[in-house]
């Protein structure tokens, strides 16, 4: 897939196209770049809220937090520069970045295309008319291959050929900084360099490690290296230095003298850059390609408090290779195998269910879902630890794992099994003392130290019922009783909890806790009914039949009762909705979808149909707003009602969303929560956030079961 798309932008190139940049299949607020893990997260910001307008020429890649001191949320990210310079025919040109050396920015190239699929983000760049650059971002998603998924690493490649018919003089230049190294500017980096069995790498780190951000709670990560790599030819030079002196080398030889400065210093102190020029020679018509890799390796991840207590959990690629520069070599050498798969797996099914639109949606969201996750642990037993990164920091949420998890029910159910493996360990230790399920495993990533005094933020039907169908969610796809069963005196103690509060439930927060408390919340209720339900199905699959039928017999009563409390009869359209005590609101109901996820059959197909009618009636230009209290939506919710409407409500949903990607304002990752009229933020800033696996609801319906007693035939294997 990734040479197509070279040979196709080359002929239209040679063309005489140079118009203003495309974009295919939209405009997103912002492009992912290096995007695969909580502190792999670089962007180039779109949006015209301080955006690039989606030019890579020109504009520095941003992390998505921004720099500290100041807010996480502010109008930008932290930089993490990332330079692209070529040199054709003696004249400098940049592909990437904003340099200004010694008072002297080399002339931009024109980017004339731009398209993203679900693991990779191509620039089709036209320099001077001479030479064609196709600059492609790979992010690799492999979410069978745990070994290769364990890697946290992305592909630069550069191909270079003539669109003249010429041959032309050509060197290329790219640089990382130490801005990588933390987003704290007085934070002082230290780096080396090496090249073993063909790789030159730069590796950079900073010089006070404090293993699980000890010193200080931080978006960025206090400890690990960086690995600036590519292949060591008889063509490639290199130099570590001042921004100033490593690209002004370049400008002024096309080359670089193979050094290294050792004065190790404040990031912002003369800007540390790892430079690497390769001579491409005198280039034609025949491509020239120059891969680089960026990894991030830390040997310990997660500090977990789990069943023997406070443990230094390792990053699961330790399993597979004994040192860093071993994982980096493989992760280079790897790139041959990246040949497209899952982009064309993801395009081809999210076609068929919900079209183009649909795919626009699910390609943008594929590399932001997985980037908020990372495996952890042995190959023995793995983990998948979640941040939920920007709204709150925490780890392993639990009403963050239950929106996200479409994408992994998809792609690999036993990721799903994996996320819940630490919750239930460090519960069923006896280290969360509520009788319900806990929120998270701790106030900050990566610190999963729990909540041993019974703390921490109060959702108690939300987290019983979220924790109840995923697990069943998981076990039917793999089918797994075996894991039912292992927790079954657990789930049987949340779903007493939802028995007793459930129905009508107190003041309290759901998943949505930015809208605040609220009592016989309807969407609440009805996940905890759904989960009796499920509960239910869990305990015939585990041979419980006096529990299977008591719960099942519980949840059709509640369901009937709860339809009486929920539905506004006389409205026109009749709808649920959002308390019910007040006729006048309505809300997003999604967590029907979950009814449906399971097989469950619970909820009477009027209810679906009544729902999909009503939606059309109270959209706004890009979407439903989530309920009647503001204008807001989430994105992941809307997927998730998408999911389970009528074919034309479907479809407007889905497109609504898919506008609002091309020309929201916004400007850093796929925001979920955003104004339903404006286009623009929410009052709260919500960003790259992994709920957006939860776009994936249609296609996580592909293995939902017709009947909830029923197992799959398929096994997913890591």
């Amino acid at each position: 897939m990734k040479f197509s798309l070279i040979t196709a932008a080359l002929a239209a190139m040679a063309g005489g196209v140079t118009a203003a940049s495309t974009f295919s299949p939209a405009r997103p607020p912002a492009i992912p770049l290096a995007v695969r893990s909580p502190y792999m997260n670089t962007w180039l910001e779109v949006g015209s809220d301080g955006g690039s307008g989606g030019l890579l020429p020109g504009y520095w890649p941003r992390f998505w937090a921004g720099p500290q001191p100041g807010p996480v949320d502010g109008s930008n990210g932290a930089v993490t520069a990332w330079t692209g310079m070529i040199k054709v025919d003696g004249t400098s040109y940049t592909w990437m970045g904003a340099p200004n050396i010694n008072g002297v920015s080399p002339t931009l190239v024109t980017q004339t295309s731009f398209e993203y699929t679900s693991q990779r983000s191509t620039f089709i760049m036209n320099v001077a008319g001479k030479v064609s650059m196709n600059v492609t971002f790979i992010s690799p998603v492999t979410p069978t291959d745990l070994k290769k998924q364990s890697v946290i690493g992305t592909y630069l490649q550069v191909t270079v050929a003539s669109l003249d018919g010429a041959t032309h003089s050509t060197q290329l230049y790219t640089d990382t900084s130490a801005e990588w190294v933390s987003i704290h500017a007085t934070d002082v980096a230290q780096w080396s360099f090496s090249n073993e069995n063909g790789i030159a790498s730069h590796k950079s780190w900073r010089q006070t490690q404090s293993e699980f951000n000890a010193d200080y709670a931080d978006d960025a990560a206090h400890w690990g290296n960086w690995y600036w790599s590519t292949a060591a030819t008889s063509g490639m030079t290199y130099q570590s230095g001042s921004d100033v002196t490593v690209r002004q080398g370049f400008l002024t030889n096309g080359k670089l003298p193979n050094s290294q400065d050792t004065n190790y210093r404040a990031i912002n102190n003369q800007y540390p850059v790892f430079g690497f020029a390769n001579d491409l020679g005198n280039v034609g018509s025949t491509p020239v390609t120059t891969l680089y890799t960026i990894v991030h390796a830390q040997q310990n991840a997660i500090n977990f408090n789990g069943a023997s207590g406070l443990t230094k959990v390792p990053s699961l690629w330790t399993s597979y290779f004994s040192t860093d520069i071993s994982m980096v070599e493989f992760f280079y050498k790897d790139y041959p195998t990246k040949t497209g798969q899952i982009d064309a797996k993801i395009a081809a099914d999210s076609l068929a269910a919900g079209g183009q639109d649909y795919l626009t949606i699910t390609a943008l969201s594929t590399r932001q879902a997985f980037a908020g996750v990372q495996l952890c642990g042995t190959s023995a037993k793995p983990y998948l630890f979640l941040k939920e990164i920007s709204s709150d920091g925490n780890i392993q949420t639990v009403d963050v794992i239950f929106p996200s998890i479409p994408i992994f029910l998809y792609t690999n159910p036993v990721l799903v099994k994996y996320m819940l493996d630490p919750l239930y360990e460090n519960q069923e230790a006896g280290k969360f003392p509520q009788t319900y399920s806990l929120h998270d495993l701790g106030a900050n990533y990566p610190n999963a130290i729990g909540h041993p005094t019974g703390d921490g933020e109060e959702m108690p039907v939300e987290e019983c019922g979220n924790m109840i169908i995923a697990t069943l969610a998981y076990a039917q796809r793999a089918s797994d009783t075996a894991y039912l069963t292992a927790h079954y005196k657990i789930l049987k103690q949340w779903t007493g909890y939802l028995v007793t509060d459930s129905l009508i439930p107190d003041n309290q927060l759901s998943t949505d806790d930015f809208q605040g408390t609220l009592s016989n919340q309807t969407n609440l209720a009805l996940k905890g009914i759904i989960a009796i339900e499920a509960m239910a199905t869990i305990s015939k699959l585990t041979g419980n039949t006096a529990d299977a039928a008591n719960y099942s017999s519980i949840a059709k009563d509640y369901i009937t009762k709860w339809q009486g409390f929920a539905v506004v009869k006389d409205a026109s359209p009749p709808h649920t909705n959002l308390h019910y005590q007040d006729p006048t609101s309505h809300g997003l109901l999604y967590n029907l979808y979950t009814d449906t996820l399971l097989g469950l059959s619970l909820v009477p197909q009027s209810i679906y149909t009544m729902q999909s009618t009503f939606y059309p009636t109270v959209t706004q230009k890009y979407g439903i707003p989530l309920d009647t209290r503001n204008l807001f939506t989430k994105s992941d919710w809307l997927m998730w009602t998408a999911a389970i409407a009528s074919t034309s409500t479907k479809t407007m949903m889905i497109n609504k969303l898919a506008t609002w990607i091309n020309e929201t304002p916004t400007n850093r990752a796929f925001t979920d929560l955003y104004n339903t009229q404006t286009g623009n933020w929410a009052n709260n800033h919500f960003i790259a956030r992994p709920v957006v696996g939860g776009h994936f609801a249609l296609l996580a319906l592909n293995g939902a079961p017709t009947n909830a007693g029923a197992k799959r035939g398929v096994e997913f294997k890591g």
